[in-house]
């Protein structure tokens, strides 16, 4: 674990123009952890609380969780929990993803989730004077991350094929610290394609960040974006083991990025969030990302279920978002989402939220077969034209 240089942190907020207060909010972001950001409410629920005997397609779960193999794994790592670290579980996990991936070994940080290290970029690389760029709608994480340290939050609408604008997002704000890109993109589940990250990735400012979310990347059978964090200083990759892999109570991410900006992101506190990850979950997710073939399954059978639920209702003349590659889609109902939402739920079927750029459009997870009967059963009784 690194040492902190609190005099160096508190001259490189005081260099981006943060101001006293506004650095006693990093130091509570960062010192406390998860629990800082539920507390500030910086992080926001991925979806409301669960309710008790309704079918749970609303917070981009999977329907399952890991695979037994891994499970597997995770028990054994339960059996020797009197060690913090039984052996050298973090290097393992490091080396399968390296040889997934492509990328080196020393370019992989793991971290309790996805959002510890996306609230940490924008403390990293955004400030009072360089501000956050993102799509709308996209997962709003750092917006409130941003907007709580005082950054500049831009906003930039999608493309007519719910891309990212990738050039509408640089011409927003060209100096802006953080260039912030969901692919798949949650909640819309659509593609921004490579060409246009490596275009963004080429064209924003030499010391801006891009960083690429691909928490539900496993859920697309074709290319990522992994190897620019491979190549380049100025990229960062997020990924989860939350979606496919089924280990969102588990608690464990990853991100890809150079050497240079790990420190840079982990010099506010040590690193010690990266040394406490409970090794249940890393030997789970060491085991889960090799497993190619239960992985081609998983899909195929997520594909299955969102298009037979997609087909329903478009037979029903209910507009569906097109281009999810993700266990989501967004249905626009030509009328207030909330309302629909609530109809739903009274059949017991627990559907995702609205965004406030799109206030007639829910989004809707995808769950078991069993699941998507559930709610195309309760459309049929609650949709009227």
């Amino acid at each position: 674990m690194a040492e902190i240089d609190t005099k160096a942190f508190e001259q490189d907020l005081i260099d981006r123009g943060y101001s006293r207060r506004q650095m006693g909010k990093v130091a509570a972001l960062l010192g406390a952890g998860a629990a800082a950001l539920r507390v500030t409410g910086a992080m926001a629920q991925q979806a409301a609380k669960p309710v008790e005997g309704a079918v749970r397609i609303g917070a981009n779960e999977c329907w399952t969780g890991p695979f037994p193999v891994a499970a597997e794994a995770a028990f054994k790592l339960v059996q020797e929990g009197n060690r913090y670290e039984p052996n050298d579980e973090h290097a393992k996990l490091f080396a399968a993803v390296a040889a997934v991936e492509g990328i080196p070994a020393d370019r992989i940080t793991a971290w309790p989730g996805s959002s510890d290290p996306l609230s940490r970029v924008a403390v990293a690389y955004a400030s009072p004077t360089r501000g956050i760029v993102t799509g709308n709608p996209a997962y709003e994480a750092i917006w409130r991350t941003g907007d709580w340290l005082g950054a500049k939050v831009t906003k930039v609408p999608l493309t007519k094929d719910y891309a990212h604008d990738v050039k509408a997002m640089l011409a927003a704000d060209p100096n802006a610290g953080v260039y912030y890109i969901c692919s798949p993109n949650n909640p819309t589940g659509t593609m921004t394609p490579l060409a246009d990250i490596q275009w963004l990735a080429d064209n924003k400012p030499k010391d801006a960040i891009l960083v690429v979310d691909e928490a539900y990347i496993h859920w697309f059978d074709g290319p990522n974006a992994a190897k620019m964090a491979a190549s380049r200083d100025d990229v960062l990759i997020l990924r989860t083991f939350s979606k496919l892999f089924g280990m969102a109570g588990m608690r464990l991410g990853l991100t890809f990025a150079s050497p240079a900006i790990m420190e840079k992101m982990m010099r506010y506190d040590g690193g010690q969030v990266t040394a406490m990850l409970p090794m249940t979950a890393v030997a789970c997710g060491t085991v889960s990302v090799a497993q190619a073939d239960l992985i081609k399954a998983r899909r195929a059978e997520m594909v299955a279920n969102r298009e037979m639920a997609i087909a329903h209702l478009r037979k029903k003349g209910i507009k569906v978002i097109p281009g999810s590659q993700a266990n989501m889609f967004m249905v626009d109902w030509g009328k207030p989402a909330k309302a629909m939402q609530a109809a739903i739920l009274a059949e017991k079927v627990q559907i995702g939220r609205n965004w406030p750029i799109w206030p007639n459009v829910s989004r809707v997870s995808v769950g078991s077969a069993d699941e998507m009967k559930a709610f195309c059963d309760a459309i049929d009784k609650v949709w009227k034209a």
